[in-house]
């Protein structure tokens, strides 16, 4: 039986990352995937086994990037229409319906770009999104995955069947809204936009100067293409300081990001929720409080940080990331 996503609610707001040393296990999807990938493998020829697949420890599987760049891995532009089938069932495996939704209108997003650019700038194509599995996907052992091109990287680590790790894991939109053609008024980020917007909104004169850090944005997220995230201590205004609706209004933003996931990484993550506690959560902005001006924010606790920043192209380029500062892929900080 499917399972509701639970709500945030439940875990009093604190919002972190899948961790293995947080004993945060999650079963049926890591099985799902195992699952997805062997028969995605299958379906290869020799010579496209040998491009898709890595050792579980080679540095390619922490060299993770949303910039549009040659990869590593098997594009989905080099697959088979039945093979293609396969790619994406592996996709929707690590994803909500709402985040399997994201990912592929990001993809979309490059034909849009196709046409706004007539070929200034670099190539745009909706399939250079490379998979790309390293370690042999199994019930038993460790192996992991990921999904990457131009403004979306997925990354897991599963042991024994189980997910360890699901972060980095990027998301994000160019055009942030599409102003003209067959997608006009698609907003594929909306909801992280929009909720952080609204709870900026709802603070008070006092409220606002702690939660607004500088009157303009930074150029964008910080430690893109390092294995681990920035470890300074958060800004802004904190959890505790919030009224009852406020904080509800948090709660939705971080639920807009963990709704993406699947149900049982939600879970786990409000697993870590109940563990972490929400006192030292804390809410910043930068930039006007205007979403057509460039703009960022970060919400941030012990154990995890999201960065979402739309300051490009004139307000209207999204980047937004979740990372577990416990550590990204399933390696543990203090192991570095």
């Amino acid at each position: 039986m499917k399972h509701a996503k639970p709500s945030l609610a439940l875990a009093s707001c604190g919002i972190v990352g899948l961790a293995l040393w947080a004993n945060a296990y999650v079963e049926q999807t890591g099985s799902r995937m195992a699952h997805a990938a062997n028969r995605f493998l299958a379906s290869l020829s020799p010579q496209q086994a040998e491009r898709a697949v890595f050792p579980f420890d080679s540095p390619e599987r922490l060299n993770w990037h949303f910039i549009p760049r040659e990869r590593l891995g098997l594009p989905i532009k080099d697959l088979t229409p039945a093979q293609r089938s396969l790619a994406f069932g592996l996709i929707a495996s690590g994803l909500g319906g709402s985040g399997y939704l994201k990912a592929t209108t990001i993809m979309s997003l490059e034909q849009v770009l196709h046409e706004l650019e007539q070929g200034r700038g670099p190539t745009r194509d909706p399939e250079l999104y490379y998979l790309t599995i390293f370690g042999t996907p199994s019930d038993r052992g460790t192996w992991g995955w990921r999904v990457e091109g131009h403004h979306l990287s997925l990354n897991f680590v599963i042991d024994e069947g189980k997910i360890i790790a699901a972060t980095p894991s990027f998301f994000g939109a160019n055009p942030a809204e599409v102003r003209e053609g067959s997608l006009r008024g698609v907003r594929t980020l909306a909801d992280r936009e929009d909720r952080a917007l609204r709870l900026l909104q709802s603070l008070d004169g006092n409220q606002r100067q702690k939660a607004m850090v500088s009157p303009e944005a930074p150029s964008d997220i910080r430690a893109a293409n390092t294995p681990q995230p920035p470890l300074d201590p958060p800004p802004g205004i904190a959890y505790a300081e919030l009224t009852p609706d406020q904080r509800s209004l948090l709660r939705g933003l971080v639920e807009a990001y963990g709704s993406d996931m699947p149900d049982e990484v939600a879970k786990a993550w409000l697993d870590e929720i109940r563990r972490a506690g929400p006192e030292s959560v804390r809410f910043s902005w930068a930039g006007p409080p205007d979403r057509s001006q460039p703009h960022a924010y970060r919400v941030q606790g012990p154990t995890f940080l999201i960065e979402f920043n739309n300051t490009q192209n004139g307000a209207n380029h999204i980047h937004s990331v979740w990372r577990n500062m416990q550590g990204d892929f399933g390696i543990p900080v203090n192991a570095r």
